[in-house]
């Protein structure tokens, strides 16, 4: 199953703002994906909830992981949008 590790980039976190976008984004790939902090157990990166279960702050390093066909795929697009500061982004329609 491929993984990948990525530090949030958000000024305030995973936070509800950062959270929605990633969430959104995440739930309509064509694998499932989880998020994880350290050694807890990996929660849906499609649920708000346990997204926001994550308590992840700025500087925080999560692992994502998904399997199945472009899972590769998925992880660097999910990866990329976690290290950006999604706070200092103009809101678009996600």
């Amino acid at each position: 199953m491929p993984e990948r590790s990525v530090v949030i980039g958000s000024a305030q976190g995973l936070h509800a703002r950062p959270a929605k976008i990633f969430v959104h984004i995440a739930a309509q790939q064509p694998v499932p994906v989880s998020i994880r902090v350290g050694d807890r157990a990996p929660v849906p990166a499609s649920s708000i909830l346990g997204v926001l279960s994550l308590g992840a702050a700025q500087g925080t390093e999560v692992t994502l992981s998904a399997d199945g066909d472009g899972a590769a795929e998925v992880l660097d697009e999910l990866a990329d949008l976690l290290s950006r500061d999604l706070d200092a982004e103009e809101p678009d329609h996600a």
